[in-house]
């Protein structure tokens, strides 16, 4: 987790002139060697949480693997499947290898992407009357859903909620909600809307209390070392694009023999089963991680993953953690630093103003010369056609939304809110009192640079400093 020793910039002070930076300039020689497309036509991408960069040479190796030779639908003992199998098997080594995950402990479930992944646990988990999913608030949609199998099941669905000017949930709280019963704890490693890292001691607090876990370490991983001979969560769901950008429709679920062992999964598909009788009407699931596979798998590009975490690991994990942690203290110095004309602040940052248990994932608002939000989809319209790719809206994560903006359970729970004729999301925030639909997030992550930064927060300054916003033109908004 990044440090607060990233913190503190000496008047004058920039990376140019700062040795822990100037640590990581092999990354602008990557840059400049692997990723030539991040800087054509002048445009500046900060939306790393949102999607990783493929390097050029990705895209070589996919190429030339499947000019090679040619590979065939697994399941099968042809050549060509067995080929196919041989890589996928590759894939799921090297995955353990990259977070130091003992074969004998842990296995590697290949799913669509992290929801998939979230879904698999959900739908199998052995909720019932008398368990607990207990969640934080700063959780993902694709988490959250995992609530709709467990009320189904009668478990009781237990939500701490983020507090405080930094949006974290209080470790009292988590300790409070795990000495009664038991089931499953599920938090995310980096919080995907404030870079809050939660602390991975939690881990062995809910396996002393009873509880699985399932850490979602999709924002996290990255930047930051996930070492699972060092602490052992037993559902890890991953999705490699955040990771290093191609393939896209390939995650993972990494997860504790033991604990996928206990889940008990509501239908069967091919590739997942050992035996099954059409007219016997009963089936075997298969003995290993493949019973979790639905159907054929993505064979053609999870040998991408292979080059992906090779490609990581030869850059070094530590090193890519170095330069975003640097980084985002520059980002958050410089956007707490603008002002308008007669002080007042323009951002607004949602979560931590400092690098101390944080990831390079910043939420923010920007604000008029009276104080006031400007509206996110101004913020979108603007900065898209001044061609800098940052993320507006929700972020798919409600409870860090919600605790940002300071919503009350109570307003969210009022069955008048609800039924009070709203028909869309802009009424919905209406009814809320809410001055905006969400924020602005920019994320740093491999290849991110100083002039990344200073593009951001020149053009922040030079579009809102001392101006009035143009909302003409907006569309309504369609979803959070």
């Amino acid at each position: 987790m990044m440090s607060a020793s990233t913190d503190g910039w000496a008047a004058g002070a920039t990376p140019g002139t700062d040795a822990e930076y100037a640590s990581t300039s092999r990354l602008d020689d990557l840059r400049a060697a692997e990723y030539r497309h991040l800087d054509a036509g002048g445009r500046t991408y900060l939306d790393y949480t949102g999607s990783g960069v493929a390097a050029e040479a990705q895209i070589r190796a996919h190429a030339r693997r499947l000019t090679g030779r040619c590979y065939g639908n697994p399941h099968s003992e042809n050549p060509t499947s067995r080929a196919s199998t041989e890589l996928v098997e590759r894939t799921r080594a090297a995955v353990l290898g990259f977070f130091n995950a003992s074969p004998d402990e842990y296995a590697v479930v290949f799913t669509p992407n992290a929801t998939g992944a979230c879904r698999l646990v959900g739908e199998a988990y052995p909720f019932g009357r008398g368990s607990r999913l207990v969640l934080t608030g700063d959780n993902h949609n694709s988490v959250n859903g995992i609530r709709e199998f467990a009320r189904a099941r009668g478990a009781q669905v237990v939500n701490l909620p983020v507090r405080g000017t930094e949006l974290r949930v209080p470790g009292g709280d988590v300790r409070d909600a795990l000495a009664r019963r038991r089931g499953l704890l599920v938090y995310p490693a980096q919080s995907n809307f404030t870079g809050v890292q939660h602390p991975l001691e939690w881990i062995d607090l809910a396996h002393a209390h009873g509880y699985d876990v399932l850490l979602d370490a999709a924002a996290f991983v990255p930047a930051n070392r996930l070492d699972l001979g060092r602490v052992r969560p037993d559902f890890v769901p991953v999705s490699w694009y955040k990771m290093f950008g191609y393939p896209t429709g390939v995650g993972a679920l990494v997860a504790r023999r033991a604990a996928l062992a206990r889940l008990r999964r509501p239908w069967f598909a091919g590739g997942t089963i050992q035996a099954v009788s059409a007219l016997g009407g009963w089936h075997v699931l298969a003995g290993d991680e493949t019973a979790f596979e639905d159907g054929t798998l993505n064979f053609l590009s999870i040998p991408d993953v292979e080059f992906g975490v090779r490609w990581i690991e030869d850059i070094g994990i530590d090193l890519i953690h170095r330069r975003v942690a640097r980084l985002t203290s520059w980002l958050l110095h410089r956007l707490t630093g603008l002002r308008h004309g007669a002080g007042s602040p323009m951002i607004r940052v949602y979560g931590p103003d400092g690098t101390d248990r944080r990831g390079g994932t910043v939420a923010f608002n920007v604000l008029d010369r009276h104080g006031r939000i400007v509206d996110e989809r101004i913020v979108a319209r603007d900065t898209a056609a001044g061609g800098i790719s940052v993320r507006t809206g929700c972020f798919c994560n409600p409870g860090a939304g919600e605790g940002a903006f300071g919503i009350s359970e109570r307003a969210l729970r009022d069955r008048r809110t609800l039924r009070g004729g709203m028909r869309t999301l802009d009424e919905y925030l209406d009814l809320l009192h809410l001055p905006s639909g969400g924020a602005v997030r920019a994320s740093l992550g491999l290849v991110s640079n100083v002039a990344d930064v200073e593009r951001l927060a020149a053009f922040l300054e030079e579009a809102y400093g001392d101006r009035e916003p143009d909302a003409r033109g907006l569309k309504p908004r369609e979803r959070c």
